[in-house]
C-alpha cells in the first residue's frame, strides 16, 4: 500500500460505509485523519475503535456547520493536505415524473452544494500544502443513466464536471483533483440493500446478489479505499483530472 507519511487528511461522511473504510485505509498508511459526519453515535464508535482519528459532527448541507468543522479540522491537523469529498445521500427511488420536488432539492443540496462548500473552504489550506490532493467520490451512477434515481445520478454526473473544473483551476497551485466512481461497495449497507430488495421481490438475498453482479465482468463487489489512498499519495503525484471507475467493469447502473 502507498504510504502517506503523516499527510493531513479530512474525510466527509467518514463515520460509516465507504467513508469509514477510507478513513481506516489512510490511518493504516500513516496519515493523520479527521472525519466529519452527521451521525454523532457513529463518530463516537470511530473514536473508540480507531484511536487517533479526530472527529466532529457536521451537517454538510449547512455552510455555518461546514465552516466550523473546517476550522477545527485544520487546527487539529495542523493544516490540510488531502480532502476526500465522500458525503452524499441517495434520495428516494422514483421516476422523474413522480419525483418529489423537495426531495430533489435535498439531494442536490447535500451532494452538490455540500461538496462545493467543503471544497471552497478547503482550497486555501490545500494550496499551502506541498502535496495537495482532492478525491471526489462520484459513482457508477456518474457514468450511466440510472432509472428511478434521477436526483442521485444527476449529482454524481455533476461531480464529474466539478472535478474536471477543479483540476484545471488548481493545477497551477500543485493541487491534484480526481474522482472515483465506485460500483456496489461490499459491506453491511449493501447487504441491507439486498435484504430490502429480497423482501419486495420474493427472491432470496443470494439471488439478489447474483442479479446485481450479472452486469459485471468481475463478479465481486468493490472496495475503493485503497484507490483513494493511492491517488492522494506520492505514487499518484502526476494523476489529476481523472475519472476512475472501480466497479468490476459494470455495463450499467441498476
Amino acid at each position: 500500500m502507498a504510504t502517506m507519511n503523516d499527510q493531513r487528511v479530512l474525510i466527509t461522511a467518514g463515520a460509516g460505509g465507504i467513508g469509514r473504510a477510507i478513513a481506516e485505509a489512510f490511518l493504516a498508511a500513516g496519515a493523520k485523519v479527521f472525519v466529519c459526519d452527521i451521525d454523532e453515535a457513529a463518530l463516537k464508535q470511530v473514536r473508540e475503535q480507531l484511536p487517533g482519528v479526530m472527529t466532529r459532527v457536521c451537517d454538510i448541507a449547512d455552510r455555518a456547520s461546514v465552516a466550523a468543522m473546517m476550522a477545527e479540522a485544520v487546527a487539529a491537523l495542523g493544516g490540510l493536505d488531502v480532502l476526500v469529498n465522500n458525503a452524499g445521500i441517495a434520495g428516494p427511488a422514483a421516476s422523474v415524473e413522480n419525483f418529489d420536488a423537495d426531495a430533489w432539492d435535498t439531494v442536490l443540496r447535500v451532494n452538490l452544494n455540500g461538496t462545493f462548500v467543503v471544497t471552497q473552504l478547503a482550497i486555501p489550506h490545500l494550496k499551502k500544502s506541498a502535496a495537495g490532493s482532492i478525491v471526489v467520490m462520484s459513482s457508477l451512477a456518474g457514468r450511466f443513466g440510472y432509472p428511478n434515481r434521477s436526483a442521485y445520478a444527476t449529482t454524481k454526473w455533476g461531480l464529474i464536471g466539478f472535478t474536471k473544473t477543479l483540476s484545471r483551476e488548481l493545477g497551477e497551485s500543485g493541487v491534484r483533483v480526481n474522482a472515483i466512481l465506485p460500483g456496489a461497495v461490499a459491506g453491511p449497507r449493501l447487504q441491507q440493500v439486498f435484504q430490502g430488495r429480497a423482501s419486495v421481490s420474493g427472491r432470496s438475498v443470494a439471488e439478489e446478489e447474483a442479479a446485481a453482479l450479472a452486469n459485471q465482468s468481475i463478479k465481486r463487489f468493490v472496495d475503493p479505499a485503497a484507490l483513494a489512498v493511492f491517488l492522494a499519495s506520492p505514487a499518484g503525484r502526476s494523476i489529476s483530472g481523472q475519472m476512475i471507475p472501480i466497479d468490476g467493469d459494470s455495463q450499467s447502473a441498476s
